[in-house]
């Protein structure tokens, strides 16, 4: 009875269980003499019989239930699957379609998926939670939201737990993150959508969001217990709403290692686009101007990011605020407005230096007034990127960065054929979501996408290899740097940032500029102290042990 029970326990623990590959010496020492069937298969006949299942699945949707099943039974299988197909596994895993399952996770529950799960009316079980989810496991990595801004679809409570574990299989299939050091985390608080709170099946808290000291009293006491509990943790912050996420990563980010995507992690992809533009078109960033199409936690944080860049590259924080202009929902952002939100406050402008201010809720008239070189759009808000808009933007540069960032797909500001068309081949283009090749005039126009997932899980794979106490804004300028030289930027139409089937690599070379910043700026907490080697030692290669 006790090898039985052995035998179902190593069988039902996805760290450990092989399947069918079990050796048939494995099979006998561990208790698991007829209950697999005879034939030993490797995992590469694993992955192939998988892989052809899932192809039979009649859209995205089903591939991720499918393969969440892989996932849930066996990490290796499915990082070894992963490992094989990036690009076609990643919207399937993660966005665009992990916006259903979310949507769906109360009705669609089956196994908690080693993930956490925190209730802000307990937070005296905030230590017990994350002892009872790590089970022994050394964790390394947490992802944690509370799913107030997910993605493109808004507050979804609980359910959004989805996001962390879809983050942190990104983080293991393009940098090697080993599965078994990361916890995804969902904290309670509440949601604001009463769709939710009305069905009888929604397994979140029924109330809406709780705000103010209580809340943040409860992050404190969950960040104070994880780093106690895990002393080497990484805590990424993934689709807060606008109303904390800044406030909690500017509270955090000068005390641990700690990073948020949303405002850290486009800014610093996107500026890889724009460092890929100046280089092709011969311009210097700090001649551009700034246009950001939508002020929420994305938006101001790219341009924080790439406002920092300037400031880096020789102008004062003033010069540099001239060069950069917000619009949102009421149009371009004064000061006089009352409902500013901290992040968009210092690229408010004052009303009076603009004789048409009652003109420039419209965008193709801010584009004009501006003269704006360099238009990012995280607004959700499609087909805002219009022939006007982008013609107005080639008048004022020959060479226009234009990146609709929005996702996902019906809420993209324009698409990248209509971008290349409108400008006659004149616009760099970077997407928030996966673009096909554009065909014009002869040249074939590789899109670049904008998708975090070039950054995240390499700059991961860096601190946690480095060991590094802090991630500081030299570390994410290093990052940033590093997205170049993949593709080859000389060639016509070449994308300025490189496209997603090169994560794994892009990943290698983002961890070790990370590390290698760390270590020069004496954070590198690690034993082994060539940067280049920690990376490599400390990557998990999906493999049977």
């Amino acid at each position: 009875m006790r090898n039985l029970m052995k035998a179902h326990e190593i069988l039902n623990n996805p760290f450990l269980n092989k399947g069918t590959a079990f050796t048939m010496e494995e099979r006998e020492k561990l208790g698991l003499i007829g209950l697999l069937p005879p034939h030993v298969q490797t995992i590469e006949e694993q992955a192939e019989e998988t892989y052809a299942q899932m192809q039979t699945k009649a859209n995205n949707l089903e591939k991720r239930l499918f393969l969440m099943q892989i996932f849930n039974t066996n990490r290796t299988l499915f990082y070894y699957l992963f490992s094989q197909h990036l690009a076609e596994f990643n919207p399937i895993v993660y966005d665009p379609t992990i916006a259903e399952t979310i949507e769906h996770y109360s009705d669609l529950f089956v196994d908690p998926q080693y993930a956490a799960y925190l209730d802000i009316n307990h937070p005296e079980n905030i230590e017990k939670t994350l002892k009872n989810a790590a089970e022994d496991r050394e964790i390394r990595l947490i992802v944690v939201t509370d799913a107030e801004g997910i993605l493109g679809i808004g507050d979804w409570g609980t359910n959004g737990v989805d996001i962390s574990v879809g983050k942190l299989m990104v983080y293991t299939g393009a940098a090697g993150i080993n599965p078994s050091y990361v916890l995804p985390l969902v904290i309670d608080g509440g949601t604001n959508r009463e769709e939710l709170r009305n069905n009888p099946r929604y397994l979140g808290n029924r109330h809406e969001r709780v705000r103010g000291d209580r809340y943040y009293d409860f992050i404190e006491q969950f960040v104070q217990t994880a780093e106690r509990l895990f002393p080497k943790l990484y805590l990424h912050w993934e689709d807060f709403g606008r109303g904390n996420a800044a406030n909690i990563l500017e509270k955090y980010r000068k005390q641990i290692p700690t990073f948020n995507d949303d405002i850290q992690g486009t800014g610093i992809v996107t500026l890889g686009g724009v460092f890929a533009a100046m280089a092709i078109s011969g311009q210097k960033l700090t001649n551009q101007v700034y246009l950001c199409f939508g002020g929420g936690t994305a938006g101001a944080g790219i341009a924080s990011r790439v406002h920092r860049e300037m400031v880096r590259e020789g102008l004062s924080e003033e010069e540099a605020y001239k060069r950069f202009f917000m619009v949102d929902k009421q149009g371009l952002l004064f000061d006089d407005m009352e409902d500013l939100t901290p992040e968009q406050r210092p690229f408010a402008k004052k009303r009076s230096d603009f004789p048409n201010a009652d003109k420039l809720t419209d965008l193709a008239e801010v584009v004009r007034t501006v003269k704006a070189t360099i238009l990012v759009g995280t607004s959700t808000v499609p087909g805002t990127f219009t022939q006007e808009v982008v013609e107005a933007m080639c008048k004022n540069t020959e060479r226009p960065c234009i990146f609709p960032l929005s996702n996902p797909t019906e809420l993209a500001e324009a698409s990248a054929e209509d971008l290349i068309t409108w400008s006659d081949g004149k616009a760099f283009v970077a997407t928030g979501i996966p673009a096909d090749d554009v065909s014009y005039k002869g040249v074939n126009y590789v899109i670049g996408q904008a998708n975090n997932a070039l950054i995240y899980p390499g700059l991961g794979l860096g601190m946690l290899a480095s060991e590094a106490s802090l991630l500081t804004d030299e570390m994410i300028a290093a990052a940033a740097d590093s997205l170049s030289g993949i593709t080859d930027i000389t060639k016509p139409g070449a994308p300025v940032l490189p496209p997603f089937k090169y994560v794994g690599e892009v990943s290698i070379k983002v961890a070790e500029a990370v590390a290698k910043k760390a270590k020069e700026q004496g954070l590198a907490r690690a034993k082994e102290q060539d940067m280049v080697k920690a990376v490599h030692d400390f990557k998990w290669y999906p493999k049977y042990q």
